[in-house]
């Protein structure tokens, strides 16, 4: 997703430098020197059709590069080994772990962790139960919305080990500030430690 951003950057650049440039370049080049009337035209054509066609281009340039980098990204496996209902609500959110039975839930006061084993892929399930929240991790380039009504389901695969600041991104009440959580990463072992010893059962 970086390189997507990147992308975007320079051709925005390129654009605004064309366009800063073309109007320099018109405020010196064509400034009255006399108190003539400027020559004045109707129009043209070929110019038109051409201001017209390379921005479509660029357009549709842009369109094709998000595609092939967000299809991975939004690409569900058919089967993983670790499963994760995330359910958020005012202020906090909860993590069931579902192969393992366990859960843990989080306040303002004492946001949550959620564990996830590193370089594996992890499911997750993602729904609010009272207004619209937000699933960020910036760490990870990743947000996903929390809908009520609905289950936004995606996989995570984290590349490194490491504790990741998360929050929700989507303003939801007084408390929205406080709905943070942490994301830690660890190793398999470190991982099936905590699905061993942590969280309470659940009902």
């Amino acid at each position: 997703m970086r390189g997507d951003w990147y992308i975007f950057i320079a051709v925005a650049a390129l654009v605004a430098i064309y366009v800063y440039a073309s109007i320099f370049w018109c405020l010196f080049a064509y400034r009255r020197k006399t108190h003539e009337n400027p020559e004045t035209f109707t129009g043209n054509p070929t110019l038109e059709i051409l201001y017209t066609a390379i921005p479509l281009v660029i357009v549709i340039g842009l369109f094709i590069v998000t595609y092939i980098v967000e299809m991975p990204v939004d690409h569900v496996l058919a089967q993983t080994p670790n499963r994760v209902a995330v359910t958020a609500f005012r202020w906090s959110w909860r993590f069931e772990y579902l192969e393992a039975g366990i859960a843990t839930v989080g306040t303002p006061a004492n946001p949550p962790a959620l564990y996830l084993p590193v370089n594996r892929s992890t499911e997750i399930d993602l729904r609010s139960v009272d207004v619209t929240h937000s699933f960020w991790v910036p760490a990870f380039l990743f947000k996903r919305d929390a809908i009520p009504g609905m289950t936004n389901v995606f996989d995570l695969t984290p590349k490194r080990t490491g504790r990741f600041l998360a929050r929700c991104a989507q303003f939801c009440g007084l408390e929205h500030a406080s709905m943070a959580f942490l994301v830690n990463v660890v190793p398999d072992a470190a991982y099936d430690r905590f699905v061993a010893s942590h969280g309470t059962a659940l009902p």
